[in-house]
């Protein structure tokens, strides 16, 4: 059995008269490794096969999809779907999942050999066909991890924006969805949006080389998976106002809008599959101000499987009002490490709109500070990629964006600003 450990990092300390409280939430998974190795699991892989693909690219994602399904663990229920203005499941052929084993394998290789490049783009069609897949297989397998893998290079050109809205509102819920982007025409806010949606991971891939050794990745990254649709729980007393439930670690999330009620004072946030991993997440509570000494649990959150209602882990979120100024003014340092990646996320994102949009004294006041942010928080990766973007000037510390930028070092800044980095040095709570 996979264990879950709940870690709650906070200063509950408030000067009189206060009432918000954060909280820092370290969720771990642990557990013995075989435990994957009997957890039920279910793969879909979505190739893009529009016309775009064509000049090289298919070629590449066809060895990719292979990839993917020589990293199957026997036993995990597949499919493959080719996607252009239509979804087509190539395998198996008789539309449904079946278990890999040798021969299926075989079968779904010869058959990703054969696809082509032609057609147009829409995804949303894509994830219905997945979702569909999905809900079928759960009906005979209701604890199964499912799990898709999304590859485009392109945008959502063929689907009305309505039809499209429809069907990520279809999906949600019934998987995850890890996305990729290959090369530089695809929109990285579209795509963002679908992982956000189905609570997978968004990357960018430089070049179609690359996608086979990505794909493999994120498959046996898949395979690891051990628990299926856990469940954030989160409790606030009556009077008090949930502000915000935030994933700050490995990437930021805002589910603050997924809730779901399980009662008046509880609602329910998704995470979807956990295998051995940590991912954080940022709480704020708005509580009446109390009288100074007084204390009070501001909330209670755990881990638990909705479906059964079984509780993983547990922990509290305190509050206590104090006239100790050394006390109540003290910023607990993880709670400032993730505000502060939070801010880094959306300066990079406004200055990269404002750049597109020819506002360059917004674009550089915002990377800029960006830049800085990163260098403070040992954020190198995105410092890196910042670098790309804009010049600092080593006497003045002034910003200039650059003249000239390469798309995809464009796209790579955008696509990664979600991506966040945990404390250099564990603090104490």
């Amino acid at each position: 059995m996979t264990d879950f450990t709940i870690r709650v990092d906070q200063n509950k300390y408030l000067p009189a008269g206060s009432q918000e409280v954060h909280g820092i939430i370290t969720a771990e998974a642990s557990g013995p490794v075989q435990s994957s190795s009997v957890a039920e699991a279910a793969e879909v892989i979505i190739i893009d096969t529009s016309g775009s693909m064509s000049y090289g690219k298919i070629n590449d994602a066809r060895k990719a999809a292979q990839a993917a399904v020589d990293t199957l663990r026997d036993g995990v229920h597949f499919a493959v779907i080719s996607g252009n203005h239509q979804a087509e499941v190539i395998f198996p052929g008789s539309g449904r999942l079946v278990p890999a084993d040798f021969q299926s394998r075989q079968a779904a290789k010869e058959a990703i050999a054969l696809l082509r490049a032609e057609g147009g783009t829409a995804m949303g069609r894509w994830l219905r066909r997945a979702a569909d897949l999905f809900s079928a297989h759960q009906a005979d397998h209701p604890g199964a991890i499912r799990h898709a893998i999304l590859l485009t290079d392109g945008k959502n050109e063929h689907e009305p924006a309505p039809e499209f809205d429809a069907n990520l509102a279809y999906s949600a819920g019934k998987f995850v969805c890890d996305c990729r982007g290959v090369g530089t025409d695809w929109v990285v806010a579209e795509v963002r949006r679908i992982g956000s949606t189905l609570l997978g991971s968004v990357m960018d891939v430089r070049r179609p080389e690359e996608l086979e050794a990505d794909f493999r990745a994120m498959t046996e990254a898949a395979m690891g998976k051990t628990v299926a649709d856990i469940a954030l729980r989160v409790w606030t007393p009556r009077a008090a106002t949930l502000n915000f439930v935030k994933q700050v670690s490995p990437t930021l999330e805002d589910l603050t809008g997924r809730r779901t009620d399980v009662d008046a004072l509880t609602g329910d946030y998704p995470t979807g599959a956990w295998g051995g991993e940590t991912r954080e997440y940022h709480i704020s509570v708005s509580v009446p101000a109390g009288n100074v000494g007084q204390e009070m649990r501001a909330a209670l959150v755990k881990l638990v499987q909705p479906s059964t209602g079984e509780v993983m882990a547990g922990g509290n979120i305190l509050a206590q009002w104090s006239d100790d100024p050394a006390q109540s003014t003290r910023i607990n340092p993880r709670v400032a490490h993730y505000t502060g990646q939070q801010e880094l996320a959306s300066l990079i994102q406004e200055g990269l709109q404002a750049r597109n949009d020819g506002d360059v004294e917004t674009a550089t006041a915002r990377l800029g500070k960006a830049r800085g942010i990163a260098e403070q928080a040992g954020n190198e990766e995105t410092a890196k990629l910042l670098d790309k973007v804009i010049d600092i000037d080593p006497a003045t510390g002034t910003a200039r964006l650059k003249r000239v930028v390469d798309k995809a070092d464009e796209i790579a800044l955008d696509t990664r600003s979600v991506r966040t980095v945990r404390m250099r040095k564990d603090p104490e709570s």
